[in-house]
């Protein structure tokens, strides 16, 4: 995504095209069912991150993908496993612009990291 960085999440989702738009606010709706009431949402790097007690989590398309950034921690290689099939860096996850990661598994990283934040704090 290029041009003016988004002043917000919504903003940014807002300038998202489809079929990623949709599957982000998907994502960013599953991120939320598992943060602690007093996670933020902001723009950090021009892309949406969660943040609690720090950074947790972050998602962005891409041309040809979108993105999960679980942000500074062992979270992608605990779930390596589970993440077979996805082409994923020591900081990333790639995945379809029209098909979100599984519900369960975005889930599990989120509070995976949520637990370490806290551990941290």
């Amino acid at each position: 995504m290029r041009g003016k960085a988004a002043a917000n999440v919504d903003e940014y989702l807002a300038g998202v095209p489809e079929p990623a738009g949709s599957t982000l606010k998907h994502v960013r709706a599953v991120i939320r069912s598992v943060v602690p009431p007093e996670t933020t949402e902001v723009i950090s790097y021009r892309i949406p991150m969660f943040k609690y007690k720090g950074m947790l989590v972050g998602y962005a398309a891409f041309k040809n993908h979108c993105s999960l950034f679980p942000t500074g921690s062992g979270v992608i290689k605990k779930f390596e496993k589970e993440l077979k099939g996805f082409a994923t860096s020591k900081g990333t996850i790639q995945f379809p612009s029209d098909k979100p990661l599984p519900d369960a598994l975005v889930r599990k990283i989120v509070k995976a990291r949520v637990k370490e934040n806290e551990e941290w704090d």
